[in-house]
């Protein structure tokens, strides 16, 4: 414990004297009030504080206590389906102690202390544990068990353990280790937020996190345990694809933080979220969502930790061997909130005012993500996905952000104002944006979804770049100069823009296709393309191919029930080579 007074008081930042015994990370309480606040840098008996809570009415003489110990977040059954601010404070707990209005200094613990969760033993008294092996489970919602997991640094043999029902802080298990020592469990660990939880091993992503929205999955998708940034400008659409994300991704988890958003957004989510049905179960999405709100009218300091804080709560649910979908929306937001304390601190300023170390800070919160074999013998496999939104002022990608986050991510989901606008949903722009997973992918394609699916995939993207250059021509010489064929290729790529990569995320079909969906109506597509292809060079003619009735049903297939999908595959599949057959015979006929 260190004790000090307050020096100077610039927003959220203070400055403390006397705090000689104090560390850097070090969790403080500011003024009578107690507000929170964190150590950020240290020059001789002087701290700089960043104050997590609004810092009106402190000056200085006014105290500051040091708890000894780092920011950290309370990890146990009562995450789920809870909805906290940036440093772990539940929200609604404080909306019912002191009403919509939160004061200041406000201590609640993050998990429940009254609770009672039913613990079930799975390791025996004389069993030998180690560090992130699990002793028992708990039915934390009808979704989730979450698996109790023996501390880091903490091996031994089980002396004793309970079963029954147990708040987070009575102890469950005693451990003896080797120098007799006994070391007492209970259901919730601590863990400081800025420090990744530990892991056995890092493995190579080879899965993908189907999401069930065409352009990602196919065109450019991510892996289980990989990265991805999602930048555009304001109103293109980051925020719903996130959501869309949150609500059909392949994950056991979600992990949500809204980082500097709009009230009215983070409403959305916290209205939302709970009315959805979860496809994976059919209950409520909150069954298995963890939501961090730390909106842009709240104290700026508490941007910056509600990141570490969200990633450190998924990687305790990615140790239990579970697939977790982390979205951070906004990571543009979190650096302002940086900027802005880097500028109180006095530092030398970067580029565009941001810090010199704005890129290692953003490298080490990606780097958290990954698939991961955890600790303890059971060598559990688990998954860290992260999705982070950014916001570049204008939709300018050039800016320091954008660009340092492009040198970290494996996959670049370019969000295009223009297509917003078009109503073109998701505006994920197909010439600019990529994925370094493909390659890597394109096994577990081959082998779950269909052998040509690869193909398709890289013939589809190649006719969407030679629509782009073709349009081109047609700007400056008008449609009628192309030739049959490249006006076919205009109508295919038509065809691939509008009913394949164009969803409608309040459909309730199309707001979600399965693999096999995708890849039958990608079949569609591009069978039409080649079998007209080949009966213009038979004398067809193009108007007939280009006006085929079956091209109505190609686009109404996305709207197809699931267990429908293959016998309509098949029907639209023979009424297209019908109708091209019949205008092929047409045009051998006219030709004699």
């Amino acid at each position: 414990m260190s004790q000090g007074t307050i020096v100077k008081v610039s927003g959220p930042l203070v400055v403390a004297a006397g705090m000689e015994n104090a560390d850097m990370f070090d969790v403080v309480h500011v003024g009578d009030l107690g507000l929170i606040g964190e150590i950020i840098e240290m020059r001789g008996d002087r701290a700089s504080i960043q104050v997590y809570e609004e810092t009106a009415g402190i000056g200085p003489g006014a105290p500051v206590t040091s708890t000894g110990a780092q920011l950290s977040v309370e990890l146990g059954p009562g995450l789920i389906e809870s909805i906290y601010d940036g440093i772990q404070r539940p929200l609604e707990v404080m909306y019912q102690q002191q009403g919509s209005n939160i004061q200041r200094g406000i201590q609640v613990p993050a998990l429940d202390r009254e609770k009672k969760w039913n613990f079930v033993p799975v390791v025996k008294e004389g069993d030998a544990v180690q560090a992130g092996d699990i002793i028992g489970t708990v039915q934390e919602t009808v979704v989730v068990e979450q698996k109790i997991m023996v501390p880091y640094g903490t091996e031994g043999t089980v002396k004793s353990i309970e079963s029954g029902d147990f708040t987070v802080e009575e102890i469950i298990c005693t451990i003896e280790d080797s120098e007799g020592k006994i070391k007492e469990l209970s259901m919730m660990q601590k863990w400081p937020v800025r420090v990744g939880r530990p892991y056995k091993e890092k493995l190579v992503p080879n899965t993908p996190l189907v999401t069930g929205q065409r352009v990602i999955d196919t065109m450019f998708p991510i892996a289980k345990g990989g990265v991805a940034a999602v930048p555009g400008p304001f109103g293109s659409g980051k925020t719903v694809v996130q959501h869309q994300l949150a609500k059909w991704a392949d994950a056991d988890i979600v992990v949500y933080i809204g980082c500097g958003e709009r009230g009215n957004e983070m409403t959305d989510v916290l209205m939302e979220f709970p009315e959805l049905k979860d496809p994976r179960s059919g209950e409520s999405l909150m069954k298995r969502t963890v939501l961090i709100a730390n909106t842009s009218d709240m104290p700026v300091a508490a941007r910056e930790a509600s990141i570490y804080t969200g990633i450190t709560i998924a990687e305790y649910f990615r140790d239990m061997g579970y697939s977790v979908a982390l979205m951070a929306d906004s990571t543009s937001r979190w650096a302002e909130a940086l900027r802005e304390m880097s500028g109180r601190l006095e530092e030398m300023p970067g580029e565009e005012g941001y810090p010199a170390y704005l890129a290692s800070r953003l490298a080490q919160f990606y780097e958290r993500a990954g698939n991961v074999i955890s600790l303890g013998k059971e060598g559990r496999q688990g998954a860290l996905s992260a999705v982070g939104a950014v916001s570049p002022p204008g939709g300018d990608i050039s800016e320091p952000v954008s660009q340092a986050t492009l040198r970290i991510v494996k996959v670049f989901w370019a969000l295009d104002a223009s297509l917003a606008h078009a109503r073109h949903f998701p505006a994920i722009n197909w010439l600019s944006s990529y994925s370094l997973y493909v390659d890597r992918l394109n096994e577990w394609y081959i082998k779950n979804v269909d052998k040509d699916f690869p193909a398709l995939r890289t013939k589809a993207l190649r006719l969407l770049q030679e629509e782009a250059e073709l349009n081109e021509i047609v700007q400056l010489v008008g449609v009628d100069a192309l030739s049959f064929d490249d006006r076919i290729k205009l109508e295919a790529c038509k065809a691939i823009r509008e009913d394949y990569l164009h969803q409608n995320a309040f459909h309730d079909v199309d707001t979600y296709a399965s693999m096999n969906k995708q890849f039958k109506l990608l079949k569609l597509i591009l069978s039409y393309y080649e079998l007209s292809k080949e009966a213009l060079a038979k004398g067809a003619a193009f108007n007939g191919i280009a006006s085929l009735e079956v091209r109505e049903s190609i686009g109404r297939f996305k709207y197809i029930e699931e267990d429908k999908i293959d016998e309509s595959y098949e029907s639209i599949l023979t009424e297209m080579k019908n109708e091209i057959s019949i205008l092929t015979s047409k045009g051998a006929e006219d030709d004699d």
